[in-house]
């Protein structure tokens, strides 16, 4: 009889060593995955204080990208714009006669070149008169163009006949376009000194351009 309950107690003793086992084994799941869950949330962490480190460094790039923009600049005025044009053309015509003086060949050119310094330079004076009483003042920019520049540039290769040739076309057109500003300066310019200084000019320029036209190399 004992050997029988001793084999049914074996059992029974095996029974209650699997439930403890499966007891340890349930609290070592819930272990590992409370420790996981943990581990993945100071991940998350991490991640969240990266990215709000990172935010204020795009900010100060964005900052400092609109400061260091370049200024958008100021346009220029009607009376600016004529002011500088007439400066332009008065230099032009004086640096070309000049070179007529030292590249021409023809006595009637070279005449003609003499009249236009003198009357440029007059004209330069008295638009320095005029733009300085103007409101607000102005200051004439004399700065040839790019035009300009490039034809100056193309008479200092020439000599003699070629040169006169050349310097004729150029007084006659610099003339035509000089008249034709002044003109229109005269009907629509918002500065009253300005406008007397182009009005009373035009019929110098005009008297200039009929004489290029005159002119034979």
């Amino acid at each position: 009889m004992e050997s029988i309950v001793g084999n049914v107690r074996a059992p029974g003793a095996l029974m209650s060593g699997c439930i403890f086992c499966q007891g340890f084994n349930d609290m070592t799941i819930r272990a590992t995955i409370l420790a996981t869950s943990a581990l993945l949330a100071l991940a998350g962490c991490g991640r969240s204080e990266k990215t709000n480190e990172a935010a204020p460094t795009d900010t100060v790039a964005a900052s400092n990208d609109t400061a260091t923009a370049a200024p958008t600049p100021a346009a220029i005025s009607g009376s600016q714009s004529f002011a500088n044009a007439a400066a332009a053309s008065d230099a032009f015509e004086i640096e070309t006669s000049k070179l007529a003086l030292t590249n021409g060949a023809s006595a009637s050119v070279k005449a003609f070149a003499r009249r236009m310094i003198e009357a440029h330079t007059g004209s330069t004076a008295k638009l320095k008169t005029a733009a300085a009483s103007a409101t607000p003042a102005i200051t004439p920019d004399p700065t040839l163009n790019a035009d300009q520049q490039q034809k100056l540039d193309q008479l200092k290769a020439l000599n003699g006949k070629a040169f006169d040739e050349a310097y004729i076309a150029e007084q006659t057109a610099g003339h035509q376009q000089t008249l034709d500003v002044l003109k229109a300066y005269a009907t629509t310019g918002d500065s009253a000194p300005l406008k007397s200084f182009a009005t009373g000019l035009i019929p110098t320029v005009t008297a200039h351009l009929n004489m290029a036209k005159g002119l034979k190399a």
